[in-house]
């Protein structure tokens, strides 16, 4: 997230964000009986000014070729390393998928708006975007909760931990986040654009999300979406339970270990993990679930950024920084790519 990051190194003029709730004239908010005549949604204007636009294309193209190459180098590690072929980077190659699929549904659309000074954005476009993005959060969130199971069995059952988590018990595990995870943003995005649209076509957000198309829906209609929220809540607490009970065993665990340095192995295999999962879902609780009275367009500006871009990026580096594994494997995947010279 922009929360938290000084952008004002490196001589870039002060500026403001100027967010332009008014598009072109046949974008304005006008009654609309439904959504059969919508065409394309108008996204949110980062800035009213070329240059400012221009600088939002290059600090988002930076992000995301820094995603891109942190989780493109852990999942070309660990696909290439046999060392590294364990339950526990398996899952971690995935939630760099994730995270690059995550990325990938938002970023590269804003960027290109930015580009070519537009806004607009067609409906199918806009649905794909809800879905992928609906998909990829829930998907990674399924996995961070079968992350932390990995976890609880490594150190509180770790003579059975190659019967519990043997290769087809993980495949099943990633299998069952993903498919969750697509059948809970299919019935989302197939409800949510079934709403009738009666607030016009402007979303004000930089990317098409489910809250934002709700804003615009007809009030009535909006009930509609209650009962899928409902389901999507029990299932967002439940893993949140599952996550917690498997870490207050660990750490009763962990504090009966005798030597310091067992206790210090076992906490450095939990920390990334919980510093992720902190990451994520106080991010995507904050966006979801805050009040509608702190709400406005910079600050949900500034969450949705949060959440959506910030992890796929900084993620890689919690992984690596304290992993000598996979800080060896990718040393030795460098080494194989730039041959040292002699």
């Amino acid at each position: 997230m922009i929360n938290g990051f000084d952008f004002s190194q490196g001589r870039i003029p002060n500026f403001s964000l100027s967010f332009q709730s008014s598009a072109a004239p046949h974008a304005q908010r006008d009654q609309m009986p439904n959504s059969s005549s919508i065409s394309e949604f108008f996204l949110l204007v980062l800035a009213d000014t070329w240059e400012m636009q221009l600088f939002y294309f290059w600090l988002f193209l930076g992000i995301y070729l820094s995603a891109l190459l942190g989780n493109g180098l852990i999942i070309t590690a660990v696909a290439c390393d046999h060392r590294l072929h364990t339950p526990m980077y398996f899952f971690l190659l995935n939630l760099s998928l994730l995270d690059l699929g995550s990325i990938s549904t938002t970023i590269p659309k804003s960027m290109s708006n930015s580009l070519w000074d537009t806004r607009a954005i067609s409906y199918a476009g806009c649905a794909a975007q809800v879905f992928l993005f609906s998909f990829f959060l829930g998907a990674e969130y399924f996995l961070l909760t079968v992350m932390a199971y990995d976890r609880y069995v490594a150190i509180c059952k770790p003579l059975h931990y190659g019967t519990l988590l043997g290769s087809r018990a993980c495949v099943r595990m990633a299998a069952a986040a993903w498919g969750t995870g697509f059948l809970n943003s299919l019935l989302h995005t197939a409800n949510t654009f079934s709403l009738p649209l009666c607030q016009g076509n402007v979303v004000d957000q930089f990317f098409c999300e489910i809250p934002q198309i709700l804003k615009i829906s007809c009030l009535d209609a909006y009930l509609r979406e209650a009962g899928l929220i409902v389901v999507s809540a029990c299932l967002v607490f439940g893993c949140f339970f599952s996550i917690m009970l498997s870490y207050v065993q660990i750490f009763r665990v962990v504090l009966r270990i005798p030597s310091a340095q067992g206790r210090h192995k076992a906490f450095s295999t939990c920390l990334p993990h919980l510093a992720v999962i902190s990451l994520f879902v106080t991010t995507s609780v904050f966006a979801y679930m805050k009040p509608p009275f702190i709400s406005s367009l910079s600050l949900d500006l500034v969450v949705a950024i949060w959440y959506s871009v910030i992890p796929a990026l900084v993620n890689p580096l919690i992984y690596s920084m304290r992993n000598k594994e996979l800080k060896d494997a990718l040393k030795k995947l460098m080494q194989s790519v730039v041959p040292q010279q002699e």
